[in-house]
């Protein structure tokens, strides 16, 4: 299944990363704690989970939800019926705004995937008003996004050739350094960086384990590329590895890197 048509399957993203990206968004409105009545445009807005968080917890006027992919699109609707809300179809590298049109342009788990990042920062630059707040979070894949490290750990463990698939060497860009200085270079001004650090507890094994075996870009689509007997292998070196309670509840730490500039 090429990265296209999967990252196309809303459904099986959710139960993935959505549910902890959700716990993020929240910390992170209110960190950025906008005044009610702001314009804001989620970039990559994916199902819905940025948008919702800030219909709760920022009392916007208006929030402009794009991503690229139409099957996300379609579950953010089914899941966020608000007057306020519009989602759009579009492209982070080409957005169809008004410059100066919004007061805060953010965005959720997206900058690392976006194939000009560069071009993207500028987008997002060019949609806020001056004064206004350029936001974005991303996982810290290389270090306590602790679900994807064990999956990662153990099958580089296993397959040391597919070391680069590794999300925490194919995303150097989510980490403090380079966060600040990609929104640096675009320009913005009062520039921050933080963690958010949320915890994800699974009921049991099978609740971390299947969300990876429903084929979604990068570990889940990595998973379901081995064939059988490599999968069982990776499940069980995984499994060894899981600080397991004895009630069989596993409890992890999802850490996010948050950086925010001003126009």
């Amino acid at each position: 299944m090429g990265e296209q048509s999967v990252w196309g399957v809303g459904r099986a993203y959710e139960p993935y990363v959505g549910r902890w990206s959700r716990l993020v968004a929240r910390e992170f409105v209110d960190w950025l704690a906008l005044p009610p009545g702001a314009r804001w445009l989620d970039v990559g807005c994916g199902t819905g989970a940025l948008t919702e968080t800030l219909l709760g917890r920022a009392n916007p006027a208006e929030v402009r939800g794009i991503d690229p992919s139409a099957g996300f699109l379609a579950l953010a609707r089914e899941q966020v019926c608000d007057p306020r809300v519009r989602f759009d179809v579009g492209d982070a590298c080409s957005l169809a705004v008004e410059p100066g049109s919004c007061d805060a342009v953010v965005s959720a788990l997206v900058l690392n995937f976006v194939p000009d990042v560069a071009a993207a920062m500028e987008q997002m630059t060019r949609a806020v008003r001056p004064g206004g707040v350029v936001a974005a979070y991303v996982w810290d894949y290389a270090g306590k996004m602790e679900l994807m490290r064990h999956f990662w750990d153990a099958a580089v463990a296993l397959a040391p050739a597919d070391i680069e698939r590794d999300e925490g060497r194919r995303f150097p860009l989510c980490q403090p350094g380079p966060l600040r200085e990609l929104f640096e270079r675009a320009g913005l001004t009062q520039v921050e960086v933080r963690s958010i650090d949320v915890p994800t507890r699974f009921r049991d094994f099978d609740d971390y384990w299947n969300p990876f075996l429903g084929g979604q870009f990068p570990a889940p689509d990595y998973a379901m590329s081995l064939g059988e007997t490599a999968r069982a292998a990776l499940r069980e070196r995984i499994r060894s590895q899981l600080p397991i309670a004895a009630d069989g509840s596993i409890a992890l730490i999802a850490r996010a890197w948050a950086v925010r500039g001003t126009r």
